[in-house]
């Protein structure tokens, strides 16, 4: 029987969690301008409300949270510490799980699944939505998992038809189709973007929103289908949506994905473990299928994201989950501030949202990491580079 580390045994078995480690969800924004340079633009560049329209759909697809199949921040191959949660076998998944992310697409034809290289650091997220106050955001949803999804946002103004979440609210029955859309179903959603979903007097030239599936809420995010959006001051966005006082941008969900409370579970299961299977309420199977990831990434296998001396880098971290998910993204190397306090570490709480900027003054590959202790130990661990 594999023996659990003691810092690993020590938390509480869950079941049950609420996972939002990120569902690849990935939509593609097919607005004019998209990919335009990061350079200044002018005022009148991306000012006036248009509608936005992204194409997303919920795919199921094999995750493997530990492509490189070692410990890229230590450079070693992986010991029994990490082994814990990624070594297949008898009775254990491994480190490859199936799925349910956003992805995104240029069409309603949901056939070109679009990610620029430079975003490959999303991993699991699903596509970063964009807008700026005064627009209108329109989401073409295709859902093509084993159950029913949908796509509830964060922060923005929506009717009762576009809030993506079934309960007990008195709506009409034709009101509710947004709530669950069966497989091989679509739908359409349309959001606002008044002022009270842009910055606030603190905040930078954008803030951060998120969005997933509210279906049934924990299974759902803990499948993977959650992603960013954000929101740029009205009159500082690019076409594209993105402010234009800012170089890059980056986007980190950092997560215990609690595998054991996915509906895909059982089928990762019989395709990557290996029989005798144990019981589903086994202690020492359970910790094995908590994934403490960034991105969808455990001990620094994210694709590195890579800025510049002297960039405008825009930092957004959230995170979703349990009491557990108490998270302090650090970066080594170099300081960000936010509003306006200078730091080096963050504190977020589930379904909380923080926005950092940064300008990186000291090149070099350097850790992002979570400073809580036994996340360390369980591989919420990546990279970033900084070049001249």
């Amino acid at each position: 029987m594999r023996v659990v580390p003691a810092v690993l045994r020590s938390r509480p078995v869950r079941l049950v969690s609420v996972f939002v480690a990120t569902c690849v969800v990935a939509g593609w924004m097919v607005a004019a301008g998209h990919g335009a340079p990061r350079g200044e633009a002018g005022p009148a560049a991306g000012s006036r409300p248009q509608t936005r329209t992204y194409y997303i759909a919920a795919d199921e697809v094999v995750w493997d949270y530990a492509p490189a199949g070692r410990n890229l921040v230590t450079g070693q191959p992986f010991g029994p510490v990490e082994n814990t949660f990624v070594a297949s076998g008898p009775g254990r998944i491994g480190s490859a799980y199936l799925k349910c992310l956003y992805r995104g697409y240029t069409d309603a034809g949901f056939r070109t699944h679009t990610r620029p290289a430079s975003e490959a650091y999303l991993g699991m997220l699903g596509p970063v939505i964009r807008a700026q106050v005064g627009d209108t955001i329109r989401v073409v949803f295709r859902n093509r998992c084993a159950f029913p999804t949908s796509i509830h946002p964060h922060g923005v103004f929506y009717d009762k038809a576009s809030e993506g979440a079934p309960y007990g609210d008195g709506s009409d029955p034709s009101d509710r189709d947004d709530a669950a859309v069966p497989r091989g179903h679509g739908y359409t959603y349309t959001w606002q973007v008044p002022d009270r979903a842009g910055p606030g007097a603190m905040d930078g030239s954008s803030v951060l929103w998120m969005y997933h599936s509210h279906t049934d809420e924990v299974a759902d995010v803990y499948a993977g289908l959650i992603g960013p959006m954000e929101v740029t001051r009205r009159g500082m966005a690019r076409p594209d949506g993105s402010p234009r006082d800012v170089d890059r941008e980056l986007f980190s969900l950092f997560l215990v994905g609690d595998e054991n409370a996915s509906p895909l579970l059982e089928a990762s299961l019989h395709r990557f473990a290996q029989p005798p299977y144990p019981p589903l309420q086994d202690e020492e199977f359970v910790e094995s299928n908590l994934m403490h990831s960034v991105n969808g990434y455990l001990y620094g296998n994210q694709p590195l994201p890579t800025v510049r001396i002297g960039q405008r880098v825009r930092w957004h971290t959230m995170s979703m989950g349990t009491e557990v998910d108490l998270h302090t993204p650090h970066w080594h190397g170099n300081t960000v501030t936010v509003n306006g306090m200078r730091a080096d570490t963050v504190q977020l709480l589930p379904a909380g949202m923080v926005t950092a900027d940064m300008v990186p003054d000291d090149p070099g590959t350097w850790m992002f990491h979570c400073h809580v202790a036994d996340h360390i130990t369980a591989g919420m661990l990546t990279r970033y580079r900084v070049v001249a």
